[in-house]
């Protein structure tokens, strides 16, 4: 099983992750418990990655999976940053996709697709 919380905060006001990291999973395995009785008995192991260790061990930035917030002011032509929608960089021919660009993290391959046909569009543009 995996429990996933998109609600955590990178920088912390009065901890860190390495110190709160495990009080946080038991808060969590407490609050299904009371939903689901008798789940925390099931549970054999755990590992718990904090968003720093999300960001040391898998480079994310801040540990956000989508490469940046899901709010309003990241999403549609702010993704990644104002400029640079439509998967396209200052450098020709360099285009982004994934997780940091439209539509985001969680909508899986279409960040892929859509730079894909950004990229034809321009190959057929140039008449190449």
């Amino acid at each position: 099983m995996n429990i996933f919380l998109q609600s955590t905060h990178y920088r912390l006001k009065d901890s860190d992750w390495s110190t709160l990291k495990e009080a946080y999973a038991d808060r969590v395995m407490d609050l299904i418990e009371e939903y689901a009785p008798g789940f925390k008995s099931l549970v054999l192991a755990r590992k718990v990655l904090s968003p720093l260790d999300l960001e040391e061990i898998f480079g994310l930035t801040g540990g956000n999976i989508f490469h940046g917030d899901m709010s309003v002011d990241q999403l549609f032509f702010l993704r990644p940053v104002p400029g640079w929608a439509r998967y396209r960089t200052p450098i020709q021919n360099l285009y982004l996709c994934g997780a940091g660009t439209h539509p985001g993290g969680g909508v899986m391959g279409a960040p892929g697709y859509n730079a894909a046909r950004e990229i034809l569009r321009d190959f057929r543009r140039r008449g190449a």
